[in-house]
């Protein structure tokens, strides 16, 4: 698994300084048949900060 994952996503409860995710894993799905784009995935692992 990547050692260092990038997010820019500062509403997100694992977001940290550095624009560094801190869950422990991450669960992204494609929102198309064949993605070509990032734009055509999606992070579930995402949870807002309350």
């Amino acid at each position: 698994m990547a050692k260092d994952v990038l997010c820019e996503v500062n509403s997100c409860k694992y977001w940290a300084a550095g624009n560094k995710c801190s869950a422990t894993s991450i669960y992204v799905v494609s929102r198309s048949n064949q993605p070509r784009q990032s734009e055509e995935t999606d992070c579930k692992t995402f949870e807002p900060k309350i």
